[in-house]
């Protein structure tokens, strides 16, 4: 068991961890085929999502606006459709309307009590703005793929996430639902990591590239991780 006295901080990725990105995606991608007249299960979607948005993140930097833009451009591409202007921004516009899971609110609230909370996030800072609304807690530090201009699973956004909090990797807590994004790079940059497996039950690994790696605790849920940290 880890002995959580050892951290200060606690970073967390957003997206998937602690807002339900998956339902986001799945239900502006089955509108946007349903309108093609095209028959294409959430799964499906999902795993067009893993595959494409990782391309999109690649090379030079790119908003994540013009990320999801691609990533729509790219579905319709495989499905032989031309999205419209609309379709193709969609998909970013629909973020403000996504939702935390059930435990998120509570659970933050509550470790804030006892940690410094961070955001590490493959975001736009606007897009993130109308987010922090609804976690209805105050993170001490906010890094998003802007700011470092880059995106996880980038060493690059973890060296930079450190240097702005100011700790060194020991006291730091990385907790994230993406074995690909954050589990596997967090743990390379030496950081311990708690992987929240909300696919348990799931087929796949939904929006996220199928990874190999070794957290140093697997909780089903936040409200899990604030039990263990409270016994």
């Amino acid at each position: 068991m880890l002995d959580f006295n050892q951290f200060e901080a606690l970073s967390f990725d957003c997206y998937g961890t602690l807002i339900d990105w998956e339902h986001g995606i799945t239900s502006i991608l089955e509108k946007i085929v349903s309108d093609h007249q095209i028959d294409c299960d959430e799964q499906q979607l999902l795993k067009f999502f893993s595959e494409y948005e990782p391309i999109a993140q690649s090379g030079k930097y790119q908003n994540y606006k013009d990320v999801l833009r691609e990533v729509v451009q790219k579905i319709g591409e495989r499905l032989e459709f031309e999205p419209t202007i609309s379709e193709l921004e969609s998909l970013w516009k629909s973020i403000e309307t996504w939702k935390t899971f059930s435990d998120t609110v509570e659970a933050l609230q509550a470790l804030k009590q006892k940690y410094r909370l961070v955001i590490i996030s493959n975001i736009d800072d606007d897009l993130f703005a109308q987010t922090a609304q609804q976690l209805q807690v105050e993170f001490d530090d906010v890094i998003t793929a802007q700011q470092v201009k880059s995106y996880k699973p980038a060493q690059r956004n973890f060296e930079f996430a450190l240097e702005k909090i100011g700790l060194s990797p020991d006291k730091v807590l990385h907790v994230a639902q993406s074995l690909y994004h954050d589990i596997a790079p967090a743990k390379q940059f030496g950081l311990t990591t708690v992987w929240v497996n909300r696919q348990q039950g799931k087929e796949g690994t939904g929006a996220t590239q199928p990874t190999a790696a070794e957290p140093d605790l697997e909780v089903p849920d936040l409200k899990t991780l604030v039990s263990l940290i409270n016994s």
